[in-house]
């Protein structure tokens, strides 16, 4: 898999394909833990709570997005 992150896109087979999707989806749901890991922090300031909440949004909704596309290839 290592070998498949570092080929260019265009040099991808669809199975180096869907393994670099399946690892950029990990990564997401790694970034998810830390992002929880900050919320149980209780840092006590709002604007930091709503830019927590909106990034793991965000991230929900991207690998959501990557986990459509490694099933379509």
């Amino acid at each position: 898999m290592r070998s498949a992150l570092l080929q260019l896109p265009l040099a991808r087979t669809a199975n180096e394909r869907r393994n670099v999707l399946r690892a950029a989806i990990r990564q997401l749901e790694r970034a998810d833990l830390y992002l929880a890991a900050v919320v149980a922090m209780e840092l006590d300031d709002s604007q930091a709570r709503r830019t927590v909440d909106r990034l793991r949004r965000d991230l929900e909704w991207l690998r959501r997005h990557l986990v459509d596309l490694r099933s379509v290839t």
